[in-house]
């Protein structure tokens, strides 16, 4: 039968004004009418519970009325708290089938080929026309350029999304463990939103930072080891005909002129050391 707004109010511990109040600003949705009598179900009662725990979290009613608009008209928790970029190259875009041959190479435009993209996160439907990320297509068409098959770019995206997956777990792990309980403690102070929001865009751009530089060391590793295995490189013991012989004149003498002759700006960088006002 539901339940009336008193007996919604003894059951979330509130008084009536306040469920009347969280309708009134859009926190609660409206209840079924059975004649003149409101009725309250399940859906009521953990939204308040859900509002309830927010608060004491620290956000305020008008945050927790964003929140809960944003996600009831489909938006994702990233683009709620500002970590997507509606305009950036996370950007879904509608696209045809000339720019699907962007993503993979013309000939590979085939019905399985479309449904591993979906798989993998590179295409979704919309209303029966398929959306891709706009830093897709620009990948896809430099390695369809480059006459890189279509299972080979799926295969590889899935291994990069798992590892990739992985990261993102242990940067949320970081926030959850470290920056999370310190926004409990300061609960009182500000309005949570706007500090989740900063700390979470910050950690976004860290772990993008971390992912960008390590990834570009692990190229370079890589290509020294496909070097080294395509036979690119010298032996590691080889060493020119003129490494055995005397140095020329001209390098004794910028030897001799080096140790001879004290350079001041370097002798007064280390002597002043950690009392260096610009360090």
């Amino acid at each position: 039968m539901g339940l009336t707004i008193d007996e919604l109010a003894a059951r979330v511990g509130l008084p009536s004004s306040t469920i009347r109040m969280y309708r009134t600003k859009g926190l609660l949705h409206a209840p079924q009418r059975q004649g003149r009598v409101a009725r309250y179900d399940e859906s009521h009662v953990e939204r308040i519970t859900l509002v309830q725990r927010l608060q004491a979290r620290g956000f305020s009613l008008p945050a927790i009325t964003e929140l809960i608009a944003a996600r009831e008209k489909g938006a994702s928790v990233a683009a709620v708290l500002g970590v997507g970029d509606e305009e950036g190259p996370d950007d879904w875009v509608h696209v045809r089938l000339r720019d699907i041959t962007r993503l993979v190479p013309i000939g590979d435009v085939r019905p399985g080929v479309l449904r591993r993209a979906v798989q993998v996160g590179l295409l979704r439907w919309r209303r029966g026309r398929p959306q891709a990320r706009r830093w897709a297509l620009e990948s896809g068409h430099r390695l369809s350029g480059l006459g890189v098959q279509s299972e080979d770019v799926l295969a590889t995206f899935a291994r990069l999304r798992t590892a990739t997956d992985g990261i993102a777990a242990d940067f949320v792990d970081i926030f959850e463990k470290r920056l999370w309980p310190q926004l409990a403690e300061q609960s009182t102070d500000v309005d949570q939103l706007d500090r989740v929001r900063v700390l979470l865009v910050e950690l976004t751009y860290t772990a993008e930072t971390v992912v960008v530089g390590t990834l570009r060391e692990s190229i370079r590793d890589a290509a020294e080891e496909f070097a080294r295995r395509n036979g690119l490189l010298p032996n590691a013991d080889f060493q020119p005909p003129w490494a055995e012989g005397p140095l020329p004149v001209i390098a004794e003498r910028l030897t001799e002129t080096a140790e001879e002759h004290e350079d001041p700006d370097i002798e007064g960088f280390l002597a002043r050391g950690n009392d260096d006002p610009a360090g």
